[in-house]
């Protein structure tokens, strides 16, 4: 889950990063009279954002959607989407005066491990003296990047082994914020086919940014060290409920010379996946009318949107709930009432990691090298998510359904799934994890560094303040209680496969020369 930032613990980061794009601003009045405008239906119903209108509009011409549609619009849409421009302008998604807080922006000592992780992984991997590629998928503000190379420039040997840094970001706003932060706002950014260009502020590597991964060359010379954090849980779900159909009846016709039957044969039953739609509530809901949770309609509209069960079979349907055993299980052992969200683009980037990694038919590679590393949130014991759409807006619980574009969305990631992808894709990786975030943490070494930062701050000019701050946030990521950040995040790694001979750092392994 996304998680909230007490409003009793200082953001340790202060300064937010404030993309310089300049605006054509209509006057107050104007733009006020355009918003109410083209919210309000021919019907005269009013929406809470231009986006839901517009998504409204569209049911209304296909039908309902997937859910997997409706996030994707939600936050990705070029009108409005939560990452493409909807978040009103003065403000971003992250830190106390957003909507929600990652770890990096907790700690910089979360990025700084990650940091070590994958100098830990080049190491052990034989330091290889180039072709070293740094890559992150939703980089978010770059706070992640920005510590883990501020780290990795220490290791003069792997940082001169470094040939580019990749970003992964859809959205204009969070790419100018990034280039910023790790290269400076004065810093150029060219555009080329492969993305947009600049020079990092250390060391000069150079920094590519790509709207998709598929966008990054592969290589069998390379060795690509991949991160990403809390970006599976913001890609687009179905969900499905197994239920039991009976088969249609049949008349049959009368044949010459025979007596018809009185009655027809009606075949058994048959257990079939049936897909979640989404579409419009009804006009003039209320939150009593709808069943919002009363936890999730504090200061927030009626939901615009509910989810619905498919009448008949979707083309997702057919084919998604087969794609795994795992599925095909829970619906033979559970049967009717059975629910399971399945995230396609989630397998698709996971295959991505393990063939830049691994090697594939397509891409083959003589010598596996390199690394991922996801963080995220989700059930670690191999079980399915259900039910695990949630929307944050301010540091609060609220419907995913209500301010399409304003809400941000997230779902479980299905690390398992994971899991089955990478071997699926690559015959040369192996899967380590997952792990909670807690002990891998602390198998990093977050406590001794901790212990350092406060001693430095009690003896400088931080004082006393910056200490407390700074130990309240290394507790914050390692907590273990049942909503705990070191409980509920999850650590899992993708490596060149060896037959289990070696495990990594923070997953029961050590460093190795």
């Amino acid at each position: 889950m996304r998680t909230a930032l007490p409003r009793s613990l200082p953001a340790l980061r202060v300064s937010l990063i404030r993309p310089q794009i300049a605006r054509l601003r209509a006057p107050l009045s104007s733009r006020l009279l355009a918003t109410t405008n083209s919210l309000r239906a021919a019907d005269g119903r009013t929406w809470s954002t231009p986006l839901a209108k517009q998504l409204s509009d569209a049911i209304s011409a296909t039908g309902p959607v997937p859910l997997a549609s409706y996030m994707r619009m939600c936050l990705t849409s070029d009108t409005g989407g939560y990452y493409t421009g909807a978040i009103e302008e003065g403000r971003d998604q992250f830190g106390l005066k957003g909507d929600f807080v990652t770890s990096p922006e907790i700690s910089q000592i979360f990025g700084e491990l990650i940091g070590i992780w994958f100098v830990a992984e080049w190491m052990a991997q034989g330091r290889p003296n180039k072709g070293v590629e740094l890559i992150e998928v939703g980089p978010g503000r770059g706070t992640l990047m920005d510590d883990m190379l501020r780290t990795i420039r220490n290791f003069k040997g792997m940082a001169d082994s470094i040939d580019a840094i990749y970003m992964v970001e859809a959205s204009p706003k969070l790419r100018i914020a990034q280039k910023n932060l790790l290269c400076g706002e004065d810093a150029s950014m060219t555009e080329s086919r492969v993305g947009y260009h600049s020079v990092c502020k250390y060391s000069g590597f150079p920094i590519v940014w790509t709207e998709t991964i598929k966008s990054i060359p592969v290589s069998a010379d390379k060795t690509p060290f991949i991160v990403a954090h809390e970006f599976f849980d913001a890609l687009p779900i179905h969900t499905f409920q197994c239920v039991n159909t009976p088969a249609a009846t049949k008349d049959k016709s009368p044949v010459e010379g025979e007596e018809q039957p009185s009655s027809s044969k009606t075949a058994q039953s048959t257990l079939q996946w049936r897909e979640m739609l989404v579409s419009p509530t009804p006009p003039d809901s209320t939150h009593d009318s709808l069943g919002t949770p009363a936890s999730q309609s504090r200061d927030t509209p009626p939901p615009d949107f509910q989810m619905s069960l498919a009448k008949a079979p979707t083309r997702h349907s057919l084919y998604l709930p087969e794609s795994s055993p795992r599925y095909r299980a829970i619906k033979t052992q559970t049967g009717d009432g059975a629910l399971i969200e399945v995230c396609p683009d989630a397998a698709l980037y996971a295959a991505d990691f393990a063939a830049r990694i691994g090697g594939s038919l397509q891409h083959t590679k003589s010598r596996p090298s390199g690394a991922a590393l996801i963080l995220d949130y989700g059930p670690g014991d191999g079980q399915v998510p259900t039910n695990s759409l949630r929307g944050i807006k301010a540091h609060r619980r609220v419907s995913p359904f209500a301010e399409a574009g304003l809400t941000d969305l997230s779902a479980d990631v299905d690390f398992a799934g994971i899991a089955e992808a990478c071997v699926r894709a690559s015959e040369g990786v192996e899967i380590h994890g997952p792990v909670e975030q807690g002990p891998f943490l602390e198998a990093m070494g977050i406590r001794e560094r901790a212990e350092m930062l406060i001693k430095a701050a009690a003896a400088g000019e931080g004082g006393p303040q910056t200490a407390t701050n700074i130990e309240k946030a290394w507790k914050r990521l390692v907590d273990r209680g049942p909503s705990g950040m070191g409980k509920i995040y999850k650590a899992l790694a993708i490596l060149p496969e060896n037959e289990g001979r070696r495990r990594p750092v923070g997953f029961g392994g050590d460093v190795g020369a």
